[in-house]
């Protein structure tokens, strides 16, 4: 009878999830086509181009409302069989509480674990694509973390600062290169700036460009039109590659977790502030467990109540738990970011909360 149930449990979770996420997606899809339309027919943006952004735009919706969608089959399949009096036959069978939770609690090990990865590396491929479509082609997303004043170290004692790089053009406005002195690594010995760089041909095209020597307290200046960055003399070789600067003016959102780590290293030695993209950082495993901790707030809020609660009530719950469990998440995160709060704290705070909730709920439960 237990195998019965479970396999009954899974089917009406799975159906009611795969449901609950079609229509989300679908409302998604449909709320920012009117709210953006203006902007594809004033940037002449194709069908090809429009239905590009939205199936790259697919997998990020999947993310954030993955577990609004667990909670809603969680709901709807214990509530359905709170209402049908199914949970009083179970009981009658001497089955607890906790084994009744079991067949809930693996489907929200298996969306967690299949959100680990898709989180984390699906969906910031995708959405690398969709901010591209944004910036380029939509004009938004300008201010971007990390597109001004860029910081790199090209080697031990040669560092690189641009002010902004442009992706379609593979050019950088406003850069400079400084080179210390390798026994110091404090006293600048020359420096090279350049109104743009372009990559051509394998290699960096210095545009308008002074180069400045410095010697003691005489400085020595050299003025050029076009030079390619490896024909300057007296630098390191430039071993910047456009890749690196695409990867650095990206969103957390369009990096994975290798990435956004690798990124905040390169921000801490350049003595930056990290609190916000360490808070990011933690967030992208944290929200992957939001589907685990919601089932178990779930099944504490839908079961043991005598009274019939209909599909409407549920929906009604289901979206004023995750309003607020988003709005616990948005609130603790700004904390985070001004640096109140501890980076890993922040991220798992709302799922400690609501886990404390709902196991607390279920413990003081007469089922």
């Amino acid at each position: 009878m237990i195998k019965q149930i479970d396999r009954y449990i899974v089917i009406q979770f799975v159906k009611n999830f795969l449901f609950a996420l079609l229509c989300f997606i679908l409302i998604f899809i449909l709320v920012d086509l009117f709210e953006n339309l203006d902007k594809f027919i004033d940037n002449k943006l194709s069908f090809g181009g429009v239905l590009n952004y939205y199936l790259y735009f697919i997998p990020e919706i999947i993310r954030l409302i993955s577990p609004i969608a667990v909670l809603l089959a969680t709901l709807f399949t214990a509530g359905r069989m709170v209402n049908f009096n199914e949970t009083i036959a179970v009981k009658n069978a001497g089955i607890s509480l906790v084994r009744f939770m079991m067949p809930f609690l693996v489907m929200g090990m298996i969306v967690t674990s299949i959100s680990l990865y898709f989180n984390n590396w699906i969906v910031p491929e995708a959405n690398k694509q969709k901010f591209f479509i944004e910036r380029n082609y939509l004009g938004k997303n300008k201010n971007v973390v990390g597109l001004n004043k860029l910081y790199f170290q090209d080697s031990k004692n040669q560092l690189v600062l641009i002010d902004q790089f442009k992706e379609t053009e593979m050019a950088a406005n406003r850069v400079s290169i400084q080179l210390y002195n390798p026994d110091t690594l404090t006293q600048l010995v020359k420096r090279i700036d350049a109104e743009q760089m372009k990559w051509e041909n394998n290699k960096w095209i210095l545009i308008n460009a002074a180069e400045r020597e410095l010697n003691d307290s005489t400085e020595v200046l050299t003025s050029y039109s076009n030079i390619a960055a490896s024909d300057v003399p007296g630098f390191n070789k430039l071993n910047l590659i456009p890749s690196q600067i695409t990867r650095k003016q990206l969103k957390p959102d369009e990096m994975n977790y290798g990435e956004l780590e690798e990124f905040i290293t390169s921000l801490k030695k350049g003595g930056q502030n990290t609190d916000r993209q360490m808070v990011d950082f933690y967030s992208k495993i944290s929200f992957s467990f939001a589907s685990l901790i919601i089932v178990i707030f779930g099944i504490s809020i839908s079961t043991g109540s005598k009274r019939r609660k209909g599909l409407a009530l549920q929906f009604g719950i289901s979206i004023l738990v995750s309003f607020v469990y988003l709005g616990f998440i948005k609130i603790s995160q700004s904390f985070g970011y001004n640096g109140d709060l501890d980076p890993f704290l922040t991220a798992w705070l709302a799922n400690i909360a609501f886990a404390g909730f709902g196991m607390a709920n279920l413990y003081f439960k007469n089922y």
